[in-house]
């Protein structure tokens, strides 16, 4: 496992597109009617500069703003593009367990639908797969208060305490997988505590 800083203000690095594996992009989404449309282009310019086998997923967590039928456009338009849909609002941990179900391509990336994340920055965590399962990042400068800055970070400390890791951000939502991981693991959270389910298991 390999962590890497997000919002670092380096470029990313694109090499031949023949050294790049195969990559499910996928994102969970609620009511991201006003987001999710320019997030899924900006995505399609940047796999499209990676490689030609690539597939973008986009899990609408029960939305009610329209989302759904922005993400069905985009999946008729682009045959790269999937939709997936849940009929109500099942919780953070449920759209993530989709979208790693839905995933068929060799590596595995997710960030958020409300593209806090700029995906422009996930091509540098692509040569770091060749030595590890899993590349999880850290957010620098978080703009939050200081009591969900305290609670994160202390989330984080047991988390580590527990399960013998050393992560800077457990619940960053920028990380890749080798898809190969899933196959081994049992996903039972469909709440926050996901990410830390994850990569506990994943390290056991």
């Amino acid at each position: 496992m390999h962590e890497f800083d997000n919002n670092s203000g380096q470029q990313s690095h694109q090499g031949p597109l023949a050294s790049i594996p195969s990559i499910s992009v996928f994102f969970p989404c609620h009511n991201e009617a006003a987001n999710i449309e320019p997030l899924v282009c900006k995505t399609l310019h940047v796999l499209g500069k990676l490689t030609g086998d690539f597939e973008i997923i986009i899990v609408d967590d029960g939305s009610t703003d329209g989302t759904g039928k922005i993400i069905d456009t985009l999946a008729g338009e682009h045959d790269t593009v999937k939709a997936v849909h849940h009929a109500k609002n099942l919780g953070y941990g449920a759209a993530l367990q989709s979208g790693f179900r839905a995933a068929t391509k060799e590596l595995v990336f997710y960030t958020d639908g409300d593209g806090q994340f700029d995906i422009a920055e996930m091509p540098r965590l692509l040569p770091r797969m060749k030595q590890y399962d899993i590349v999880t990042c850290y957010r620098l400068n978080r703009q939050e208060g200081l009591a969900r800055k305290i609670n994160a970070w202390a989330w984080t400390k047991l988390v580590c305490f527990v399960f013998k890791m050393n992560i800077r951000d457990i619940d960053c939502a920028f990380k890749l997988y080798k898809r190969r991981i899933f196959d081994d693991i049992k996903i039972r959270s469909t709440g926050a505590l996901i990410d830390a389910e994850i990569l506990a298991r994943a390290i056991r």
